[in-house]
């Protein structure tokens, strides 16, 4: 078994034959949580989306190795059974399809197996609660009508039902009020105890990491990663911003 469940080498990543991304070396652990931080318009969220196979985003040189397979060419659907998640910044609606039909369609792409109805509910109904999800969210069609806290705490759900090896987390926390914030850690935090698995978080605010553990943390500027330390780097951060960085 691979030692990193993670691992980017040298990646160059155009958007519209424009390289937003500059030799990305990157290594995440089995369990590790990372935390990506930079200015506006550094590429964070386009790693994100590279990792997670958005055809949109060309790799040009490099490759991203996941579970020690090479996964540079893969479909965003092989990604996700082999154990990918990306929750996204802006969540669509998807008028048609219900929040529970689409979890429950979710985890059996996932898991390879057919799930019952009954046992879809009690599965899910642990985490609602967790999330201070009323069950009737189930018949709602996804996302459509949900306030943005509504729809963070959807995709919060569909990380904790999927159990990803590795949840890429793109801004889960922008514009929550507070209330939010702490019921969308508190689920993050669930992943991180019961699933065990590795989380990449993409943030400028740093609320949703209080109650995390944080491995490493890593600043981007300019597509490029400028610096890698310990989460005293978030302190820091805080006080201080990016200027260090973008000198």
């Amino acid at each position: 078994m691979a030692e990193n469940l993670l691992q980017v080498e040298n990646l160059n990543v155009n958007v519209d034959d424009k390289e937003i991304l500059h030799g990305i070396d990157l290594e995440i652990g089995r369990q590790e949580t990372h935390v990506l931080m930079g200015p506006n318009g550094a590429g964070k969220s386009t790693l994100g989306n590279t990792l997670m196979g958005n055809p949109r985003y060309t790799v040009t040189n490099g490759g991203i190795l996941f579970n020690g397979q090479d996964i540079t060419k893969e479909s965003v659907d092989k990604r996700a059974k082999a154990g990918i998640f990306l929750s996204f910044q802006a969540p669509i609606e998807v008028p048609g399809i219900s929040l529970g039909d689409f979890l429950r369609s979710a985890m059996e792409q996932r898991t390879g197996k057919r799930m019952r109805v009954m046992e879809f509910r009690k599965a899910v109904q642990e985490n609602m609660e967790l999330l201070n999800m009323d069950m009737s969210y189930l018949e709602r069609d996804l996302n459509v009508g949900f306030s943005g806290g509504e729809k963070k705490k959807a995709e919060v759900l569909q990380l904790l039902m999927l159990r990803p090896e590795l949840a890429i987390l793109d801004e889960t926390d922008s514009g929550l009020d507070v209330d939010a914030v702490r019921t969308v850690s508190k689920g993050i935090e669930q992943y991180q105890k019961t699933v065990k698995g590795s989380l990449l978080i993409i943030t400028h605010s740093t609320k949703i990491l209080e109650a995390l553990n944080v491995d490493l943390v890593h600043v981007m500027v300019q597509g490029e990663l400028v610096a890698t330390g310990d989460d005293s780097m978030i302190e820091e951060i805080n006080e201080q911003g990016f200027a260090k960085y973008e000198a």
